[in-house]
């Protein structure tokens, strides 16, 4: 229970990101680019990332926005196997995310993101 919140959460961090950032025209690329080079300030703000994982989280957070957009578009009509997969897309984001960081960035991470479900949760 508690990880499908985390993930829900984390969702919704992803998504209050996104939102914030202008729409592209054209194909995709160029807004994944700027979602996933958002996220991966916030991450590196939080858990003061140095700059070799900063590449590989920023590669990470595009690979999964990526895959989080084809999830959308292909599954779009099937709303039970969406969310299925988008949950698992997210395990696999978390799991290679925190592989990347060290035990004291992941403490760090987790304090921030938990401040932001706390802020989140206030309303």
């Amino acid at each position: 229970m508690k990880k499908a919140y985390f993930f829900a959460c984390l969702l919704v961090g992803m998504q209050v990101v996104a939102l914030a950032l202008p729409k592209s025209e054209g194909d995709g690329t160029t807004s994944i680019k700027a979602r996933a080079t958002a996220l991966t300030r916030t991450i590196a703000e939080k858990a003061r990332l140095d700059e070799g994982q900063y590449l590989r989280v920023k590669q990470l957070n595009t690979q999964m926005l990526t895959e989080m957009d084809d999830l959308k578009s292909r599954l779009a009509g099937d709303p039970a196997a969406l969310d299925q997969r988008m949950a698992d897309a997210q395990a696999k984001y978390e799991s290679d995310l925190m592989s990347l960081l060290r035990p004291n960035q992941i403490a760090m991470y987790q304090q921030a993101r938990t401040s932001m479900t706390a802020l989140g949760e206030s309303h």
